[in-house]
């Protein structure tokens, strides 16, 4: 999924300058990810969970394959890819070594869990060279728990893992016939004001309080309707039992499940809802934005990098179902209001999230790695 989604346009641009090795867990994924871009890959069966005997054999089974390929550079990306990947490649002598940091889990946790996750990162950071939050308020986090150092942390460009194809994520790839499509699949109404949701369905993504917030909604505007596009992750973080029971029940949710492209939905919506607890640098908010959708999102790092309140979108508190619901209620009826927002949205994004300019900034901080090799 990382691969696919997260990088997704990385590897055309720079095959063009490296050679480029996939590695990541999933040999079916991993085959259908060789077809589609002409990368070579290494499977490694990685884990999202704390598997601390099948993480030891990752990395004696990824610090093999780095003494035979004997890579330059290794980047990883995500928690766990991050550890077992700096672990290998530190023990393997790779001469640069770095590590995308696109969220942090203990950032929801208290406790022993939370010191866990913490030394953790702190092993993950050591063995690199160079780490990057995508996000400034992230890296002014990681700052503030003294995870890192500020000489060893960067954000490239103005953040963001990867940036966004600013002209595939654009309203004018879509007609007013193929509105009244999607309408038709999806049983909406022309007058429907939809909300849209775009991502894992967790806990940690404000799933429990955005459904809260939209059933109270809904039972005062019979034309409001909610999309939830994404998957369940039962296993990681579950939603409460009273929120599914309102998903299946509420005849105003409409759960879309998983799509492989999500531009179709950012097109028919009327307003980007977005109430996570805690993010890295959010590509969906970029995407809703460049699709000229008001976005309401939560006031943490990542988002409220993106979104500026009552400019091109609404910050509200995170876990705060009420303000959540009162923001749904301004953007549903102030039309005004909403097409002041709508007026700003996709602009900041052109200069400042295009992949062009991100893989352009990410290319530099290479060459630079390089040369002071």
């Amino acid at each position: 999924m990382s691969l696919n989604k997260l990088l997704n346009g990385q590897w055309e641009y720079f095959k063009d300058h490296y050679s480029i090795t996939a590695v990541s867990s999933n040999k079916k994924e991993l085959e259908k990810f060789r077809e589609h871009f002409n990368t070579p890959y290494h499977e490694i069966p990685l884990t999202r969970k704390i598997t601390p005997f099948q993480d030891l054999y990752c990395i004696f089974k990824l610090y093999r394959f780095l003494r035979k390929e004997q890579p330059k550079i290794v980047h990883t990306q995500t928690p766990k890819a991050g550890l077992i990947g700096m672990i290998a490649a530190f023990l393997a002598r790779v001469p640069i070594r770095m590590h995308d940091v696109v969220g942090l889990p203990l950032m929801e946790k208290r406790g022993l869990k939370f010191y866990i996750l913490y030394y953790v990162e702190k092993l993950t950071y050591a063995c690199a060279h160079v780490i990057y939050p995508n996000s400034s308020g992230l890296k002014d986090y990681m700052l503030n728990i003294k995870l890192i150092s500020n000489g060893k942390a960067k954000v490239i460009g103005h953040g963001s893992s990867n940036g966004i194809d600013v002209s595939h994520f654009s309203k004018k790839h879509y007609s007013a016939a193929s509105k009244k499509t999607f309408q038709k699949k999806w049983n909406l109404h022309p007058t429907d004001f939809v909300f849209l949701f775009v991502g894992r369905l967790v806990g940690d993504k404000g799933i429990n309080e955005l459904i809260h917030a939209f059933d109270k909604l809904s039972k005062q505007k019979s034309d409001v309707k909610l999309m939830l596009v994404g998957t369940y992750e039962e296993a990681l973080d579950p939603l409460k039992q009273d929120t599914l029971e309102k998903i299946k029940t509420n005849p105003q949710i409409i759960y879309a499940a998983y799509q492989e492209d999500v531009r179709a939905f950012y097109a028919n919506a009327a307003c980007f809802v977005f109430p996570s607890y805690r993010e890295g640098f959010p590509n969906v908010v970029l995407e809703a934005t460049a699709m000229e959708l008001p976005c309401i999102v939560t006031d943490i790092n990542g988002s409220n990098e993106i979104i500026f309140n009552d400019y091109n979108g609404l910050v509200i508190p995170k876990k705060d179902p009420d303000k959540l619901q009162e923001a749904m209620h301004k953007v549903y009826t102030d039309e005004t209001f909403r097409k002041s927002i709508v007026a700003n949205a996709r602009k900041g994004v052109e200069e400042k999230f295009d992949k062009k300019i991100f893989y352009s900034a990410l290319l530099e901080e290479y060459k630079k790695r390089e040369e002071n090799v």
